[in-house]
């Protein structure tokens, strides 16, 4: 049996094993495949039964052009990059791997927040750029710092992310809401379900944690931010596509919204004009809140239990119907 990965690299870029996936079969690691010459990927595919992306996509010309394909192992959770339809047209199996971030990206998405309140980077580099020393008191800061006791955190969707996120809002003593669009029954009396303008009008701070769909897409615009407090704070742990960066970016120049935290940008890698780049207080970073050594040890062994199931006949995680 053939077993193919096609872009392994962000999975494991040397600090994990694949020797579990050795045992299966015939196995090949690409550390990158290319997302847009599908002649390549078809050709690294070749005759393989099984084969893992994380965000090379598989469109129905690949499944379609792959007649040994009967297995598709999604390296994340978000599965958009394969053409799920044309999976179940021709008896290909397809599995995520969901839960397995939950406490890593709860904890960026705080990262991401207290960066913004007490910019631990910007006085660091102060320090070791010597205005400490050359300071006349023992004291100094570049810019206003903001204590998070006291305001309110809303979630705008509330699974196990965003649930794990409010537990950490709630031990900082913040007041704890969220929107989410089916309504939720919660047995919690620190957090109150609201509705989306509700939220918009009362959080100071505002973190996204629904999945990007055509009904989703652009879903923080000018017309939201309108609703929104002056000076809120805006993050984004989910899907770039979530926001519609110019109308944030220009929401952030005129000081409508007062900063964003955001590891998701709507093309990535992040491309030289996105707006989100010249905006004034956006904090990036590059798509790395799932990553932590240990989320990606979790990622790697839900992925040899799906495989393994699958070949045992008993599938588990699959996101269609083979």
């Amino acid at each position: 049996m053939k077993l193919v990965v096609l872009d392994g690299y962000a999975l494991n870029p040397g600090d994990l094993s694949w020797k579990e996936f050795e045992k299966l079969g015939d196995l090949k690691v690409y550390a990158r495949t290319s997302y847009t010459d599908e002649s390549e990927i078809l050709e690294r595919i070749g005759n393989a039964e099984i084969i893992f992306t994380n965000k090379t996509p598989i469109s129905r010309q690949i499944i379609e052009k792959a007649p040994s394909l009967k297995y598709i192992g999604v390296l994340a959770t978000g599965y958009n990059v394969i053409d799920v339809e044309a999976a179940n047209e021709n008896g290909v199996t397809v599995t995520n791997i969901p839960a397995y971030g939950t406490e890593a990206v709860a904890q960026a998405t705080f990262a991401l927040l207290l960066e913004i309140t007490n910019q631990v980077g910007l006085h660091n580099r102060a320090v070791h750029e010597n205005e400490w020393q050359r300071s006349p008191d023992f004291t100094f800061w570049k810019t206003p710092l903001i204590e998070l006791a006291g305001k309110t955190f809303g979630l705008i969707g509330f699974g196990r992310i965003a649930q794990a996120t409010a537990q950490i809002a709630h031990a900082m003593g913040m007041k704890v809401i969220f929107y989410n669009h089916r309504p939720k029954k919660v047995d919690i009396d620190w957090v109150k379900q609201v509705t989306l303008d509700n939220l918009l009008m009362q959080a100071d701070v505002i973190s996204l944690h629904i999945p990007q769909t055509r009904s989703t897409s652009g879903f923080i615009d000018q017309k939201k931010i309108s609703k929104m407090k002056d000076g809120v704070i805006l993050l984004n742990t989910a899907r770039g596509g979530l926001l519609n960066e110019k109308e944030v970016a220009a929401a952030l120049n005129s000081g409508k919204i007062s900063a964003v935290g955001v590891d998701v940008v709507s093309s990535e890698p992040i491309q030289t004009d996105n707006p989100l780049l010249s905006a004034p207080n956006c904090f990036i970073t590059p798509h790395i809140a799932w990553a932590p050594v240990e989320t990606r040890q979790r990622l790697l062994k839900i992925c040899l239990d799906n495989i393994t199931a699958f070949l045992a006949g008993n599938t588990k995680n699959a996101v269609n119907h083979q």
